[in-house]
């Protein structure tokens, strides 16, 4: 075994509700490390409201996946061939980051996206692409120049409720993980 290529092991925890699983392992993080831990090890991913897994990495790297017991047999995995542009990079950093904890990658697709469809984009789709760059930014330690900007730039989108609550679900996590 070579803990720095995290082949350890890995563990399926089936539970009933992931939430308060994460959230005691949040708690815990911040108690034991002033902080939660998004990278290296050990570390947490983050928790969408609905989402129905999580991983843990321990500090030998072994991965902790705990799993909704009635987790459908068919997620969504994306990759929808209608979704173009702004949009359909948001669908490919969902599943970088939910699916292949790649939060770089995720990261710069959304960034190179914006930059390219965002002026033609939908408000709801700039607004959501805003909202990933900072919630990622977040999780990858990085509280750059830009993060203000973007913050700005969203808080001036028009945007209705359901639109608004997408877009703070987004951001809910980012508080999470303080990693200064």
């Amino acid at each position: 075994m070579d803990p720095a290529r995290e082949d350890g092991g890995a563990c399926l925890v089936m539970v009933d509700s992931v939430a308060p699983y994460h959230a005691a392992f949040v708690r815990a993080m911040r108690r034991t490390y002033g902080k939660v831990l998004a990278t290296g090890r050990p570390r947490v991913t983050r928790y969408r409201p609905g989402a129905s897994r999580f991983s843990l990495v321990d500090p030998s790297g072994n991965s902790i996946v705990f799993v909704r017991r009635d987790e459908p047999m068919e997620l969504d995995y994306g990759g929808s061939k209608q979704l173009e542009g702004l949009a359909k990079a948001l669908d490919n950093a969902r599943i970088l980051r939910e699916f292949k904890d790649d939060d770089r990658a995720a990261f710069r697709a959304v960034k190179s996206a914006l930059r390219k469809f965002g002026e033609d984009a939908p408000a709801a789709d700039r607004a959501r692409a805003l909202a990933v760059l900072i919630s990622t930014s977040a999780a990858l330690g990085e509280h750059g120049d830009d993060v203000p900007a973007w913050t700005a730039e969203l808080a001036g989108i028009a945007l209705t409720d359901a639109e608004r609550e997408q877009v703070e679900a987004e951001l809910h996590n980012t508080s999470d993980l303080n990693n200064d």
